[in-house]
């Protein structure tokens, strides 16, 4: 009987070899060989599945939004649009290992961005729905009274998303702490929203 392959599966596991490279070592450290050491699989099996490393390297991103994606629409039962906001502001965070990995991977990413246009797309491409989730948040808001109705819900938004990632860098070099993070949200929410939590 022929062996069945979870191509899918095979995919993720070399993903998150690639994923824990980046956050160790840096997207220069990121070669088909060391993601082939790194998940315990041979050469082939990397080419396989991935032709080059900018291929590997655009899926793995990809991917790594996929999953902070997930999180964010596991926090959808949140109570408010304020608490629903706030569970995903914290999603993009670097406030547990998890995350912290994440972030530093994103941080790469960005960089290598600024030089490479197909990274540059990618990003480009899922800011605007990052920013229309918010603002749509901001305007369910302004509908139950609890946000002030003249405010520019998009303007709030692209706030809310600078102040996000203006506080990653700082409390990934360690000048943040976990707490102050989470406490500048909270206040940044508690000027915009009328009412708590």
């Amino acid at each position: 009987m022929p062996k069945i392959v979870d191509h899918e599966a095979r995919r993720r596991h070399i993903v998150d070899a690639l994923l824990r490279i980046a956050s160790r070592d840096g997207l220069d450290a990121v070669s088909l060989r060391e993601v082939a050491a790194e998940a315990g699989v041979s050469m082939g099996m990397i080419q396989h599945y991935f032709a080059t490393k900018d291929r590997m390297l655009m899926f793995a991103l990809t991917q790594l939004n996929a999953r902070i994606g997930e999180r964010v629409a596991a926090a959808m039962d949140a109570p408010s649009p304020r608490a629903f906001l706030r569970a995903a502001i914290l999603e993009l965070l670097p406030l547990d290992d998890e995350r912290r990995s994440e972030a530093r991977i994103g941080l790469a990413f960005l960089a290598r961005s600024v030089v490479a246009d197909e990274p540059a797309d990618l990003l480009r491409q899922a800011l605007p729905y990052v920013i229309g989730f918010y603002a749509e948040q901001i305007r369910a808001a302004q509908e139950l009274g609890q946000v002030h109705a003249d405010l520019d819900s998009r303007i709030e938004a692209v706030i809310l998303y600078t102040m996000a990632q203006g506080l990653a860098n700082p409390a990934l070099i360690g000048h943040l702490s976990s707490d102050d993070v989470v406490a500048t949200v909270d206040y940044h929410l508690d000027r915009l929203f009328l009412t708590p939590g």
